[in-house]
């Protein structure tokens, strides 16, 4: 018997509406953004500078009613820019401590590893934990929390490949790619969106969002589709391409997400289908491929994998 799932109309709402007027031709990166809040998680965007990373996490945030924070990264950018930092007060005699822009429910980290190591390092645990500690002080981040970072191809200069550690922390990687023909021409001619999305009103509350993602953790996710995510996980670590294979971080979070894709497809069981289409975006960057194979994509290596694993009768 189906569960009623009666947010879902408004979450589908916020997805039509930015598709179709402000983010055309980015319908799979917004979906996977929604994938990645509703399942209380973080989002990376790889690609090159102007293909709208930024424009999609500015509109999402407006649409969601949610407060936005945007952090542009650079070299000499400080781990206190980001999660901010104590200062004395002389007219109270003590300290008072001033909030980050990490403080907002939506924090963009624009160009993330043009930032040094010790910056990058600086968000692990308010990504991880949902809070950040100053100087032995803890400080709860807002509800929902999610970081979108933007990451410029490593080959361009001035990058610093993020590490595992810090790659871990991102629920889902993809990129936005390159618009149709067509549209591409319409939006030369026409010239950017940003003061458009500046015009964007709330099409749900933060307490909808909230209910949503309850909803999403009641999606069915039968035993054998629990066997199917190990499978993909235990053949990632025996694959001869493959040096360090899918975590059981990295399983949980697939669970996470393929949830809530089937939710977002009306359903409230998931599918096969759903592990195989969210196991790339979720699971891709977290592999570390032997040394004489790293000239692979990860996502090609990943659905051959999958090619070689019996899918499940659910």
């Amino acid at each position: 018997m189906k569960k009623a799932l009666p947010q879902r109309t408004a979450i589908i709402q916020v997805i039509d509406t930015l598709s179709s007027r402000y983010l055309q031709g980015k319908i799979e990166a917004l979906r996977l953004a929604m994938v990645a809040l509703l399942s209380d998680g973080h989002l990376l965007l790889e690609d090159i500078p102007g293909l709208g990373k930024t424009t999609l996490a500015l509109a999402l945030s407006r649409a969601l009613g949610l407060t936005f924070g945007r952090i542009q990264c650079t070299s000499d950018l400080m781990p206190s820019d980001i999660t901010g930092l104590s200062i004395f007060d002389r007219e109270r005699n003590q300290f008072r401590f001033i909030e980050g822009p990490i403080f907002n429910h939506i924090l963009l980290a624009d160009e993330i590893n043009r930032a040094m190591p010790k910056t990058q390092s600086a968000m692990l645990e308010a990504m991880e934990e949902r809070r950040v500690t100053i100087e032995g002080t803890s400080y709860t981040l807002p509800t929902p929390f999610m970081v979108i970072a933007t990451q410029n191809p490593t080959e361009q200069i001035g990058t610093y490949p993020l590490p595992e550690s810090q790659l871990d922390r991102f629920l889902i990687t993809t990129g936005i790619g390159y618009p149709p023909a067509a549209l591409e021409k319409q939006i030369i001619r026409s010239g950017g969106i940003r003061d458009k999305i500046l015009e964007i009103e709330p099409l749900i509350s933060r307490e909808q969002i909230e209910h949503a993602r309850d909803e999403v953790q009641t999606v069915y996710l039968d035993d054998r589709l629990v066997d199917y995510l190990f499978a993909i996980a235990e053949a990632s670590r025996r694959h001869r391409f493959i040096s360090t294979g899918i975590s059981t971080r990295g399983a949980i979070s697939m669970a996470a997400a393929s949830r809530a894709l089937a939710y977002l497809d009306g359903r409230d069981y998931v599918l096969p289908e759903d592990i195989k289409q969210i196991t790339p975006p979720v699971a891709a960057h977290r592999l570390i491929l032997r040394t004489e194979h790293q000239s692979l994509d990860k996502r090609e290596v990943l659905l051959s994998l999958l090619n070689d694993i019996s899918v499940p009768m659910v």
